[in-house]
């Protein structure tokens, strides 16, 4: 210091360090401000993307959820639909059998020469 105080303008030299020295303090807190700004929305933002995570989740749930139900509800109509075919494959089964037995009988009766009404 003693050849800032011996040369000519030493203050000014002084003042204007002083002044670098403010603005690096001031630079510094705008720095640590920022920072602390940013980190203070850190939790909000997490907590946006993580309700967003959940949404997309609960939404694929549901069209899967619908798509399974949709799958079930055709299972069943298929189930339906083949037992209705079953029934009505045995009942038109049992009235051709009927319909045989009686032919039979009619064709048995005609070689026997036996008349029979139909």
């Amino acid at each position: 210091m003693r050849w800032i105080r011996g040369s000519i303008g030493g203050n000014e030299l002084h003042e204007t360090i002083i002044q670098q020295v403010l603005e690096i303090e001031k630079q510094a807190q705008a720095t640590h401000d920022a920072a602390v700004s940013q980190a203070e929305q850190l939790p909000v933002q997490a907590q946006k993307e993580a309700q967003n995570l959940v949404e997309k989740a609960r939404a694929e749930a549901q069209a899967e959820a619908r798509q399974l139900a949709a799958d079930a509800q055709a299972q069943d109509e298929c189930a339906r639909i083949l037992s209705k075919a079953d029934q009505d494959s045995a009942r038109l089964e049992a009235l051709a059998m009927n319909h045989f037995d009686r032919a039979v009988s009619y064709v048995l009766d005609r070689v026997i020469g036996k008349e029979s009404i139909i």
